[in-house]
């Protein structure tokens, strides 16, 4: 792992919580004690950062996707949405994140708020390790196949039907064929990381990080073969509105939003860039389903000992 002479951390911390803000000064206090610089992404609510003696003297740096130029890592303080949002800092500088769970399941943080001062202290001794996550690229065409948008996602791109008291009519192509027509609320498409979001609440199933795949999953669809698909990572996913229905979005990890006017085509490949995702532990990927989910696990006996 390269370290940098001149060390320095973006924080995004979620200031909606007086308990987050004492993290974040903590957070705050240890990284500046060791020397590392700590840039604090200006938000919209920086009201309650004025209260924190070792947050309000901090660089304050705006979002865009310079925020976390030259940084050795982005370390996110909250919950699931407030790392998505800081993932795409440190995605545009191709930069390490790493979340700390302050809110309710946390599932995309690597450790829980009682464990914050052994992961600063890794941090600061850089004892971790990076693991890539897959992403997707979205590109949005309209009927003649002018670009309309693009954009990424971590998790996942949701198309979304705009008029929820009528069906949005889609079709859904894989490789550049048709797989099959329907009306729906909208169609999911995820990576394996976002398997245990939005695409599992809409009954996909969980994919384990290391799988590399495409998932697809319908939302509420009035048809016959909607079940979730596994595709390959090289595949390319398309869905079609069709021109006489209504509109609809292409919602990014929930937060970016590309506008899909009937008619038009999203199509969905494996992203070029990955998250780099700071790893504090070894524990596999079962540990965390079991741990975030409170899966029932009496009884379990394990291998017979050797």
């Amino acid at each position: 792992m390269t370290i940098r002479n001149h060390r320095a951390i973006l924080l995004v911390p979620h200031t909606y919580r007086a308990g987050n803000i004492a993290a974040a000064g903590r957070a705050a206090e240890l990284l500046t004690a060791a020397g590392i610089q700590v840039r604090l992404l200006d938000q919209s609510n920086m009201g309650p950062v004025e209260e924190e003696p070792s947050l309000r003297s901090l660089e304050r740096v705006p979002e865009g996707p310079e925020a976390a130029a030259d940084c050795e890592l982005v370390l996110v303080l909250g919950g699931d949405g407030t790392f998505l949002r800081a993932a795409n800092y440190a995605h545009a500088q191709d930069v390490p994140v790493l979340g700390i769970n302050l809110g309710h399941v946390g599932f995309l943080a690597e450790w829980e708020q009682e464990s914050l001062e052994e992961a600063i202290g890794r941090v600061i001794r850089t004892t971790y390790r990076i693991e890539d996550r897959m992403t997707i690229d979205v590109v949005l065409l309209d009927s003649g196949d002018n670009v309309l948008g693009t954009g990424w996602a971590l998790n996942e791109a949701s198309i979304e039907n705009v008029n929820r008291t009528k069906v949005m009519d889609a079709t859904l192509e894989v490789d550049f064929r048709p797989v099959s027509s329907f009306g729906c609320d909208g169609v999911l498409v995820s990576t394996p990381t976002g398997s245990t979001a939005y695409a599992f609440a809409a009954g996909g199933p969980v994919m384990w990080p290391e799988v590399e795949a495409l998932l697809v999953v319908a939302n509420n669809a009035h048809a016959l073969f909607t079940k979730p698909l596994v595709v390959s990572p090289r595949s390319t996913v398309a869905i079609e509105s069709e021109s006489n229905t209504g509109e609809a979005n292409v919602v990014l990890d929930g937060f970016r939003s590309l506008a899909m006017p009937p008619g038009s085509r999203v199509e969905i490949v494996r992203g070029r860039r990955p998250v780099r995702w700071v790893r504090l532990d070894e524990h596999p990927f079962t540990d965390r389903l079991v741990h975030k989910f409170k899966l029932p696990v009496s009884g379990w006996r394990g291998p017979a000992a050797k």
